[in-house]
């Protein structure tokens, strides 16, 4: 009951926090809301690989962000250096979506390749051991980065500029449309063959019950790769987003995003896709209002913000705002 109490307060002090920006700041405050919604449909594309990995096998792939920054490399090499699209025509758009899905296969692949090599020798080992293979994995994707991209920040041309169109003050970017587009059809795709498909059904079969499922004839291997195949498209798809919105790759850029889709997926309820674009999508606007807000801490403050909310969920609701509480199995 007290950590109920408590868990309400929070969320009241929140919303109060919102309201005063609002009220001293209008413009501000919505103009705040659109650069949140922006970031956090990137953060919730990634956050997704992370929901859909662990509500399988409920492995955290603490490698997924830096899986996310080798595909921001790849999407650059290819929009910059092999396409030559830097200018926002139909030609940018054309090779944007065509990098977006080259980007998808890549980090499919190799999500996949991670879990045939890795992962899946370790199913039936301790969680910790999975764990640590997933931070080895993490380090070796990092590195394989710093050796592509350089140990600095490298700048690229984009096909987006700052154009856009103004409502009431605030100015509502193309970049912003075509992000919050993708993700919602990404959402609804995915949705779609969870919910709605023969491979879904194996995936909810093998995620209930692994030796249930293959009893019933699911092959359990293929299904779970074909889990990591859609995680990894997700973390492709956001990093093509990612690089012509930001206009920088960085060998490290995976480790922090990483960690806020971690959050926004725990704080949407881990194992639950519209729980985890909700998440995303939360965590973008308080960051963004945080940094931009009149009563907001600054950026300097975004990562204890962002991690403090991470803190508080697991103390206060683990299961995050959509997901279900469990009992462990002993």
């Amino acid at each position: 009951m007290a950590e109920r109490i408590i868990g309400i307060l929070l969320i009241l002090g929140v919303l109060f926090w919102m309201g005063a920006n609002l009220v001293k700041a209008p413009s501000d405050f919505f103009q705040n809301i659109v650069t949140g919604l922006n970031r956090g449909a990137l953060y919730a594309l990634i956050a997704l690989g992370y929901t859909l990995v662990y509500g399988i096998i409920e492995l955290i792939n603490f490698a997924h962000g830096d899986l996310f920054m080798l595909a921001t490399v790849l999407a650059a090499n290819m929009m910059v250096n092999w396409l030559g699209l830097e200018q926002t025509n139909a030609a940018g758009f054309f090779g944007l979506g065509l990098t977006m899905i080259v980007c998808m296969i890549f980090a499919a692949t190799l999500n996949v390749s991670a879990e045939f090599f890795a992962y899946r020798r370790l199913r039936n080992a301790p969680k910790l051991a999975a764990l640590i293979t997933a931070v080895g994995l993490s380090f070796i994707f990092q590195n394989a980065g710093q050796l592509i991209n350089g140990s600095g920040q490298k700048p690229w041309n984009t096909v987006f500029d700052n154009s856009g169109f103004t409502i009431g003050g605030v100015l509502i970017k193309w970049s912003f449309l075509v992000i919050i587009s993708v993700t919602i059809v990404l959402l609804l795709a995915l949705s779609y063959i969870v919910q709605r498909t023969r491979q879904g059904k194996a995936m909810r079969a093998v995620a209930q019950d692994q030796d249930g499922a293959r009893l019933m004839g699911v092959n359990v291997n293929a299904t779970i790769s074909f889990t990591f195949a859609l995680g990894g498209a997700m973390a492709g798809a956001a990093a093509a987003l990612y690089m012509e919105v930001i206009g920088t790759t960085r060998y490290d850029a995976g480790f922090q995003l990483g960690l806020f889709a971690f959050t926004a997926a725990v704080l949407g309820g881990i194992g639950n896709l519209v729980g985890a674009v909700i998440g995303g999508v939360i965590i973008g606007v308080i960051q963004a209002m945080n940094a931009g807000g009149y009563y907001g801490l600054g950026s300097n403050w975004s990562n204890t913000v962002i991690f403090s909310i991470l803190i508080l969920t697991l103390v206060f609701k683990p299961e995050g705002i959509l997901g279900k509480r469990t009992t462990e199995k002993v």
